[in-house]
């Protein structure tokens, strides 16, 4: 628990603000990226059903987890709210993108979706650590509670 706190701790005091905007345009692609499952729903199950490791799964169901966490989650991410959650949220999802559906090509082909995906993920891990910064609404809410102790 002590590191948890001491990791949190140090995203929040080392983390500028111009990493915020980075941090809203990975909720903003997570987000259209989920839109963009829901009008293509059979092809992201297509694209689940050709890897092996998904073989046993109800893909159904993993395909409406990937929409409803890339939706929620973005927004979250990109508005600061539960950042680190919805990271941890999003992050099973594109490890399998990475390793099981987007990986068969291999890692040395011309293959942009792998290499967006591997992207994507270091930016989830890296706000997992660093969490949502100053202009989100995480911080909003905890200096919420210091302007009404000034004010009392």
């Amino acid at each position: 628990m002590n590191f948890l706190h001491s990791m949190e701790r140090w995203g929040d005091t080392h983390h500028p603000k111009w990493l915020d905007f980075i941090r809203m345009l990975l909720g903003i692609f997570l987000f259209i990226r989920g839109v963009e499952f829901i009008n293509n729903m059979d092809q992201l199950s297509a694209l689940m059903a050709k890897s092996e490791f998904f073989g046993s799964m109800s893909l159904g169901v993993l395909a409406h987890y990937v929409v409803f966490a890339h939706i929620v989650g973005g927004a979250l991410i990109a508005f600061g709210l539960l950042t680190r959650l919805a990271c941890l949220v999003q992050m099973p999802i594109l490890l399998g993108a990475v390793f099981f559906v987007n990986a068969d090509a291999g890692f040395l082909s011309p293959n942009e979706g792998l290499w967006l995906s591997i992207l994507v993920l270091a930016l989830l891990i890296f706000f997992l650590v660093s969490g949502s910064g100053p202009i989100s609404v995480d911080e909003q809410m905890r200096r919420q509670p210091e302007r009404e102790r000034g004010r009392g």
